[in-house]
């Protein structure tokens, strides 16, 4: 190999080289990191799915709509936040995985504004409250388009309707919202916050609609 010229030495080296770090990093570590993942994480890993009666509903990551075949929302169900993850399309009314996105419209722009007080005006009329009792997140949409979660204060003017649908007491349904409140990650990072899908399949589990 002395004998090679500097030039093929040096890039016989930098071959050995990148096959080395390629088996490491692009195959060896991979394949590590799956192993830890699926023995250790084995749900998170794989997409934190939700199964209901046999059949996977959705994951408890993502956003789901619940409304009818033209869009309307469901009575009996909590809602999520609203969601510009959608691919534009006549029936596809939000949280599709596909177009995870925000409006990215500023605060300031009407095009926003006018979409807010839209949705304020809808939730009002729907939840039976005041435009002022509607909190931020009911009416402004994720920077993802397909967040899971909404606040408790959300939930809070949904129960209401939502016991009225399932003709049970607001208590009951209170209790299950409280069951899945989660607080704030280790304590101090968030904010407490409800998972629409997860409520929705307890609702449907104990008070059937």
């Amino acid at each position: 190999m002395n004998r090679l010229p500097s030039f093929v030495r040096q890039h016989i080296v930098a071959l050995r080289g990148l096959l080395v770090f390629t088996v490491l990093t692009g195959i060896a570590y991979p394949l590590v990191m799956l192993a830890v993942a699926q023995v250790a994480f084995n749900h998170q890993a794989n997409g934190s799915l939700v199964s209901y009666k046999g059949r996977t509903v959705g994951s408890s990551l993502l956003c789901q709509e619940f409304v009818t075949a033209k869009g309307a929302p469901l009575a009996q169900y909590f809602q999520p936040r609203p969601s510009a993850a959608t691919s534009g399309a006549s029936n596809d009314y939000g949280c599709d995985p596909l177009f995870s996105a925000a409006s990215n419209l500023g605060p300031n722009n009407q095009t926003l504004v006018q979409e807010i007080k839209q949705r304020q005006a809808q939730i009002a009329a729907f939840d039976h409250v005041k435009v002022s009792a509607i909190p931020p997140d009911a009416a402004t949409a994720s920077a993802s388009g397909l967040d899971p979660f909404i606040s408790p204060a959300n939930a809070a003017i949904q129960v209401d309707r939502v016991a009225a649908a399932r003709h049970i007491s607001p208590a009951q349904v209170r209790v299950l919202v409280s069951t899945y409140t989660q607080g704030r990650t280790l304590g101090f990072l968030g904010e407490p916050r409800v998972n629409v899908l997860l409520l929705n399949i307890a609702l449907d589990e104990q008070y059937p609609a």
